[in-house]
């Protein structure tokens, strides 16, 4: 018997929406996290993928994700959009927001967005695409729940603090990368844990801070920054920029809000866009020729661009019309409807 199912392009999507709507979310929230869902699932980002749909349905069933709410959307100065996902996850609020966000980019050059009050759980890279499609370059930026120990401590305090870019490449897929700061994003450990495998060392540290390769004792402990210090000051970057930047809350703000329940966490979103066009005087073409010089360099040397893989991946299932997860995977979320 084979370990592995394979669901179709609609099956994914139906599979997901049919899940969130029977856990309380509207055909706008369900419709909205879907998207993000699926794109990552096409992708072969399993960790961000039909995955998410446990701590969707976890959030939910807490009882402080609002799975009804209508997100508000501020047209808070020339080159600043504030949108208020009203305790909701935020997807809807980002797809109700990013059409200001472009405009306004593409009126002065720069633009910020600033997410508030909302639930998070998804990949980053899809959002910077959204403005990379639309020839603007994008970052995002957010804290999530104390998991992590900062370089030399021994407890959480920072969030896997994930960051995001995309450029935007003609007649082709953008460069985009999307990592946490963290050596693992959260759901990748959980999926060590979930298949029994043990950890990379340097990823996690226990409960007393000792160096632990056990995904399950890393789950009690604190995972570690990439790069010792750097990661770490990056990170607490992050947390500045999408917490006090944006009057919303730090990772551990948001761990002690949820009060030890197993949703995703609640804080702020800061995204900001860059319009080649306005930044380079005009110049758009001759500079785009100038990146693509600096990524073939790269190729050259036999190294890849970030994303190739998944966008490789996602070409593949798109083109076969289909994806594979685990057996125990798919049974898993049947039970959640």
């Amino acid at each position: 018997m084979s370990d592995t199912i394979s669901l179709s392009l609609n099956q994914v999507r139906e599979l997901s929406e049919s899940t969130l709507i029977s856990n309380g979310f509207n055909e706008q929230h369900a419709q909205a996290i879907t998207d993000i869902i699926y794109t990552n699932q096409i992708g072969d980002c399993q960790s961000h993928g039909l995955y998410r749909l446990f701590m969707c349905v976890e959030s939910i069933r807490s009882g402080r994700v609002n799975g009804t709410s209508e997100p508000i959307i501020m047209d808070a100065a020339p080159s600043v959009v504030r949108a208020d996902a009203n305790n909701g996850i935020s997807l809807l609020a980002l797809r109700a927001a990013m059409p200001l966000l472009i405009e306004k980019a593409k009126a002065n050059g720069v633009a910020a967005l600033a997410i508030n009050r909302c639930f998070h759980f998804s990949a980053l890279w899809p959002e910077v695409e959204m403005l990379s499609t639309e020839g603007l370059a994008g970052m995002a930026m957010l804290p999530s729940h104390a998991w992590v120990a900062p370089a030399g401590g021994s407890r959480g305090l920072l969030g896997t603090n994930p960051f995001a870019f995309s450029w935007p490449r003609p007649h082709q897929a953008p460069f985009t990368f999307d990592f946490a700061t963290s050596q693992f994003a959260r759901g990748e450990i959980e999926l060590y844990r979930r298949a029994g495998k043990p950890l990379p060392d340097g990823v996690a540290i226990d409960k007393d801070g000792q160096p632990t390769t056990d995904a399950a004792a890393a789950m009690d402990g604190a995972m570690l920054t990439f790069g010792g210090h750097k990661g770490s000051a990056l990170s607490l970057m992050i947390e500045l920029m999408a917490g006090p930047l944006i009057n919303d809350l730090t990772s551990k703000e948001s761990m002690a809000f949820a009060e030890g329940k197993p949703e995703a966490p609640y804080h702020g979103e800061i995204i900001l866009a860059f319009d080649p066009n306005l930044l380079s005087g005009g110049r758009v073409a001759e500079n785009s020729e100038r990146a693509e010089r600096l990524f073939a360099d790269v190729i050259d040397q036999g190294a890849r661009l970030p994303s190739q893989r998944r966008q490789a991946a996602q070409a593949a299932n798109q083109a076969k019309g289909s994806v594979e997860i685990s057996n125990t995977l798919y049974e898993d979320l049947l039970k959640l409807k």
